[in-house]
């Protein structure tokens, strides 16, 4: 049996939420799974992601394959960088005081513009 941990929809008509489960692959995408791995919410602010990451490993160490998606939430959750033995992923972080500049060409040219005012 070839197992795939992929997100099954739960929720309510235009709001989703997904579970992430292992599940055979031939199962339909709500049909029946192995065992519930964790819980994703992509419409908070911010996406709600709370992965089991031992189960996780467990199913990736047993042969799972994880789809695309479920791959980035495994990395996001820290489990998909246990399994492969890499260093986590830096969560980025803003400068503190610093608004991001809707076009930095812009503000350069200002710049500019007026420290050459300045020597006139």
């Amino acid at each position: 049996m070839a197992v795939k941990l992929r997100l099954m929809r739960m929720g309510k008509k235009k709001q989703p939420t997904y579970r992430v489960v292992a599940a055979d692959s031939r199962s339909p995408r709500d049909g029946r799974f192995i065992e519930v791995l964790g819980f994703y919410n992509p419409r908070s602010e911010p996406s709600v992601i709370d992965i089991d990451n031992e189960k996780a490993v467990g199913w990736l160490r047993n042969g799972a394959k994880p789809t695309e998606r479920v791959q980035k939430l495994l990395t996001i959750s820290g489990a998909w960088s246990e399994f492969s033995g890499e260093a986590p992923p830096a969560p980025y972080v803003a400068p503190a005081g610093a608004a991001p500049a809707a076009n930095d060409d812009h503000a350069e040219d200002a710049a500019e513009a007026s420290a050459s005012d300045e020597e006139e």
